[in-house]
C-alpha cells in the first residue's frame, strides 16, 4: 500500500512522479485528465478515480496542479485532506501567493496535517530529469516527511525556514525575473529584427556578451520558430506574473517592469496565444510593429 501519492500529473507532475517511482517509492496519482492517469499506470504508478482515493491513508500528498483555486478544490472540496493519515503532510509545488501559501498551512495545521510550501523551479525538463530546483519551507517533521520525493526530483532544495509562504515568496520573486527576462529577449530580438539584424546573428552575438540571459538563450530560438513546442505557455508567465503583481501590492512595492511585462504576456494571449509556448510573447511585438522575425533557428 503506497503512502505516497500525487495529484497532478502534467508536463511537471508526470516528469516529478516518473522520478519518484524510479527512486523505488510505490506512487498513487490522480489527475482530471483520464488518458493522463493511464499514461501514469502505464508508467508504473498506481492511478486513482478521484483526489480522495489518491490520498486514502498517504503520509505525503504532492500537489502539483496549475494554481490555487485546483489545490484547494483537490484538497477540501474533494476530500483529499481528510483522507490524509494524522499528521501526514502536503508538499504544495505548484507556484502560488505567498498569503494563499500561508492560509493553506494555517488550515492544514488545524487538521492536525503539515505543509510544506515546495515550489519548483527547473521547467519540464528539470521535472523529466530530477534536476529541479525547490524552494521549500515547513516543519521539520514536513522537510523529513517528503525528504525522499526531495530528493528523486531535485538537485537543489532551498530550506527557507518553518513557515509557510517563504518557499512561495522566494519562487514569486524569482518568477518576476524569469518573466521580464523573456518579455526583453522578445523586445531585443523584434528591434534587431526590424533594425536589420539578422536573427540569427543577433542571437549568437548577445550570447556571447554581456547582455546574454538564461532566458534569451533557451527562448532565443523558439522566437524565430512559427509554432515552437510548448515547454511553458503564455498562460502560465500571465498567472505568475499576476502572483508578482498581488505579492508587490501585499508588500507595498511598486514592480513597473513586472506589469509591463505581464501586459505583454496578456497582449499575446489576446492576440491567440494563450496556449502557445511563453517565447510567443514575441507575437505582441509582431503585431504591434507589423513585422514578423525570420531566423533559420
Amino acid at each position: 500500500m503506497s503512502e505516497t501519492a500525487i495529484i497532478g500529473l502534467g508536463a511537471m507532475g508526470m516528469g516529478m512522479a516518473q522520478n519518484i517511482m524510479r527512486a523505488g517509492i510505490a506512487l498513487k496519482g490522480y489527475d482530471v485528465y483520464g488518458p493522463t492517469r493511464q499514461r501514469f499506470a502505464d508508467a508504473g504508478g498506481i492511478a486513482c478515480d478521484t483526489a480522495e482515493e489518491a490520498a486514502q491513508g498517504c503520509s505525503l500528498l504532492v500537489l502539483m496542479v496549475v494554481n490555487i483555486d485546483q489545490a484547494n478544490a483537490a484538497l477540501f472540496d474533494d476530500g483529499a485532506a481528510k483522507a490524509l493519515a494524522p499528521g501526514a503532510t502536503v508538499m504544495l509545488s505548484s507556484t502560488v501567493a505567498p498569503s494563499d501559501a500561508r492560509e493553506m498551512g494555517g488550515k492544514l495545521a488545524g487538521m492536525g496535517l503539515h505543509l510544506l510550501d515546495a515550489p519548483v523551479s527547473g521547467g519540464q525538463v528539470g521535472a523529466e530529469a530530477g534536476t529541479l530546483t525547490i524552494m521549500a519551507a515547513g516543519s521539520g517533521d514536513a522537510f523529513q516527511r517528503a525528504g525522499a520525493v526531495l530528493d528523486a526530483c531535485a538537485k537543489t532544495v532551498h530550506a527557507l525556514g518553518d513557515e509557510p509562504g517563504m518557499g512561495s515568496t522566494y519562487k514569486v520573486v524569482h518568477q518576476l525575473a524569469a518573466g521580464v527576462h523573456i518579455a526583453v529577449a522578445a523586445e531585443l530580438m523584434s528591434l534587431g529584427a526590424k533594425a536589420g539584424c539578422d536573427p540569427d546573428k543577433l542571437f549568437e552575438i548577445v550570447t556571447t556578451s554581456a547582455g546574454n540571459s538564461w532566458m534569451l538563450e533557451n527562448r532565443g530560438p523558439r522566437m524565430m520558430q512559427d509554432d515552437p513546442p510548448v515547454s511553458s505557455s503564455v498562460e502560465i508567465f500571465i498567472k505568475d506574473l499576476s502572483l508578482v503583481l498581488q505579492t508587490g501590492k501585499e508588500a507595498g512595492v511598486p514592480l513597473p517592469l513586472a506589469a509591463q511585462s505581464f501586459q505583454l504576456f496578456q497582449s499575446a494571449s489576446a492576440l491567440g496565444h494563450g496556449k502557445a509556448d511563453d517565447s510567443m510573447v514575441v507575437r505582441a511585438y509582431e503585431a504591434m510593429m507589423n513585422y514578423k522575425i525570420k531566423g533559420t533557428s
